[in-house]
């Protein structure tokens, strides 16, 4: 038998036992959206807010959450750049803030709100800080974190050819304010080739010893840089990058003719580094910057002799010190051209 909810109030139904259900009529509800109506401010004062109900509703422990809030909401947003020009980028924001043992939860989209306020700026450390201090304050937050990330592009001259292209680079900022002190940090994934010094001697060995042509093997390679920048310090975007090429000088190339490929085979050969090399060097071009404070180098060569890659990390001062390592650090240097 078919029943409609509209025979409900006059239909009876029984149960296997025998015993008469009382089923209540379903509601009449509208179907279609009502594109016309208007919120008011007592119409909100109505709403439920169960991420700032009572602690009686909190699921779990009632324990202290590091960080909680939303990643890679993305937006165009305006830098500037050293030679005091600007860029417009595609910037994927995540911005987080503690949540105290006691509270139930926090309203996300308060983050994006109080960013989206000063998104018309042109954006550097301190734009960001003030958009951090509003979403701190709206929250109650105690702790919060900002962390934006881009491609910035570079033009980069040829060695030899004079020829000029486009470098991206995979920059990041980050302003963390947590126990009452604020960090400006600064991560630039910086790509070079790493030409293996152990296979360059045993090539040579083979041509001098045997008249056998042999090459040595070498590598796209990924160094991911993260600094502090020093208080009342400013590093502009293209300085982090210089230092990470005076350190390491062999940086992939955009525009190749063949007189810039044979000078990057010299370059090459006359820096040969096994990774433990390159982090090293890396390392003493950012302790010769005074505006650099504790830093951090994972540096992954992703070898063409081997199945596996060569990995290694350097770390100075306590900011980035861990004992543990994320289990996909290392996947994540993969560079897609």
């Amino acid at each position: 038998m078919t029943i409609h909810p509209s025979d409900l109030d006059s239909q009876p139904l029984t149960a296997a036992s025998g015993a008469t259900l009382v089923v209540q009529p379903y509601p009449v509800m509208s179907r279609e959206y009502p594109a016309t109506f208007r919120v008011d401010d007592a119409y909100k004062t109505t709403l439920p807010d169960l991420q700032n109900g009572p602690s009686s509703l909190i699921v779990g422990a009632r324990q202290v959450i590091q960080h909680v809030g939303i990643s890679n909401f993305r937006l165009p947003l305006r830098y500037r750049t050293r030679d005091a020009g600007e860029v417009v980028l595609e910037t994927s924001v995540t911005g987080t803030v503690s949540l105290e043992a006691e509270k139930k939860g926090i309203n996300m989209s308060r983050i994006m709100r109080s960013f989206y306020a000063h998104a018309e700026r042109d954006f550097s450390f301190e734009v960001i800080e003030r958009a951090l201090e509003d979403y701190k304050r709206d929250l109650g937050s105690f702790d919060a974190r900002i962390q934006m990330r881009f491609s910035f592009p570079v033009r980069v001259d040829s060695l030899r050819s004079g020829l000029s292209g486009w470098q991206y680079y995979d920059i990041a900022l980050e302003l963390v304010d947590a126990n009452e002190m604020r960090k400006k940090i600064m991560h630039l994934d910086f790509v070079y080739s790493s030409t293996c010094p152990c296979s360059l001697e045993l090539s040579e060995h083979a041509r001098m010893t045997r008249g056998q042509l042999a090459t040595p093997h070498s590598q796209r390679s990924v160094a991911r840089i993260s600094v502090e920048v020093k208080g009342g310090h400013c590093l502009w975007f293209e300085d982090l990058i210089e230092i990470a090429r005076s350190g390491v000088p062999t940086e992939t190339q955009v525009m190749v003719k063949r007189e810039d490929e044979q000078a990057f085979a010299e370059l090459n050969a006359a820096n040969p580094i096994f990774v433990e090399d390159a982090a090293r060097s890396f390392c003493a071009a950012l302790q010769a910057e005074p505006r650099v404070g504790d830093f951090r180098i994972v540096a992954s060569h992703q070898e063409s002799l081997h199945s596996h890659d060569a990995v290694s990390v350097l770390t100075e001062g306590p900011t980035f010190a861990a004992t543990s390592l994320d289990p996909r650090l290392f996947a994540s240097l993969y560079h897609v051209g």
